[in-house]
């Protein structure tokens, strides 16, 4: 079954979209054939006023009906393309949207809410839609994020050593999943590239959206007070599995953080950023022991984040979920992928206890497409992902 999955992370660089061929539905090991991974950029004025209705802003009900239905077409018009140009026998795509806003109180998750309205992507394919990912989850007493450790679970189930694995997304915020003998966990550790993001936006004017190879946090010095500061949020003593976002890690947060330690450099602020996402992931690491960590996301890309991240982690070993056959960069929209092939046959999408959910739920709502929709029986749950060696495409 060819599906295409996409998704809108909290770095908010725009439309990751991925197509794979999944098999082995109701046995033990499912394969997924990857087809094609792209990450198309939101439309500028799109990507500011998605940007502008993240907490602390206000927004209005008459924005967010708006931007759910501009993102639907936005995101529409891109699986159009997929299917057009590579897979034009997908049968199911599923879209995980754009997160605006995830309410946790008293550290635990009561909603979430992510615009690009699924209708405009039935209307544009014909194909059924799942959407809406996170929320059964939530209902059942789960974070509802980070819903990573689906694939990553079944991808470091089978270690042969038997010694704890982690896998690791650095996008807007970092999250970790580890698998090993003491069983399974997911959660997010805090922020991986979103205050350096919002940063370095900030210090160039909107020139720049990113620290590029990590070359100023490179220049920079850490500040230890202002790193000791940070480290004292309160998120990082909280027990797994927690899930956070950028209503909590924004810029103003840097800001309140700065007017009580003082004015630093710019590249200093950068590099003591940077330092924080690195200590803070391997600290949330260290208790499970893990032997190795396989990282995606952004913040790979970061030579900087990435050297100072091995340090801290040794003597586990920092490496690239590419070296278990998954594509890096699609990784996030693979993994909507296999939630929608589970949902699709009746599979619960998160593995019981791993976001804290008092059972484990099929996931996601689905919008009909133009055929009638018949799902089939539902089939027993897999215990790991077999990739193939994929095939370079892109558009």
């Amino acid at each position: 079954m060819i599906v295409i999955g996409c998704i809108s992370g909290t770095s908010m660089d725009g439309i990751d979209v991925s197509a794979g061929e999944f098999t082995g539905a109701g046995t033990d090991e499912l394969t997924l054939r990857p087809m094609v991974s792209t990450t198309v950029p939101w439309s500028e004025s799109l990507r500011e006023r998605l940007l502008a209705v993240l907490p602390p802003a206000p927004c209005t009900a008459e924005e967010v009906c708006r931007l759910d239905v501009l993102a639907g077409e936005e995101i529409a018009a891109v699986v159009r393309q997929v299917i057009d140009h590579h897979a034009p026998d997908a049968r199911l795509v599923v879209s995980h949207g754009q997160t605006v806003h995830h309410w946790v109180e008293d550290s635990v998750a009561r909603g979430g809410l992510q615009l690009g309205q699924p209708a405009a992507i039935v209307e544009a394919t014909g194909l059924p839609v799942v959407s809406d990912v996170r929320s059964r989850d939530i209902a059942a007493g789960g974070q509802g994020a980070p819903l990573a450790g689906t694939l990553d679970s079944l991808l470091l189930r089978d270690a042969a050593d038997g010694r704890a694995r982690a896998a690791l997304n650095l996008g807007g915020i970092a999250n970790v999943s580890v698998v090993g003998p003491g069983g399974e966990v997911a959660f997010d550790t805090g922020p991986a590239s979103c205050l350096i993001d919002a940063v370095v936006q900030q210090l160039s004017g909107g020139a720049q959206a990113c620290d590029v190879d990590g070359e100023r946090a490179a220049r920079g010095s850490v500040i230890t007070p202002l790193l000791d500061h940070l480290l004292a949020d309160p998120y990082y003593a909280l027990p797994a599995p927690k899930s956070t976002g950028r209503e909590r890690f924004h810029r103003a947060y840097v800001d309140d953080a700065l007017r009580l330690v003082g004015p630093i450099a710019d590249d200093d602020l950068i590099a003591t950023l940077t330092e924080l996402t690195a200590v803070t992931v391997a600290a949330a690491l260290r208790p499970y022991a893990v032997a190795q960590v396989f990282g995606s996301g952004g913040g790979m890309r970061n030579p900087t984040l990435t050297r100072r991240l091995a340090h801290h982690l040794a003597p586990a070993t920092l490496h690239t979920i590419d070296e278990l056959g998954l594509p890096s960069d699609g990784k996030e929209a693979y993994l909507m992928a296999l939630i929608g092939y589970l949902t699709w046959h009746g599979i619960p999408g998160v593995v019981p206890g791993l976001t804290g959910a008092r059972a484990a739920r099929v996931l996601g709502r689905i919008s009909p497409g133009d055929t009638p929709l018949r799902l089939p029986e539902p089939c027993r749950p897999p215990r790991s992902l077999h990739v193939e060696t994929p095939r370079s495409a892109t558009f």
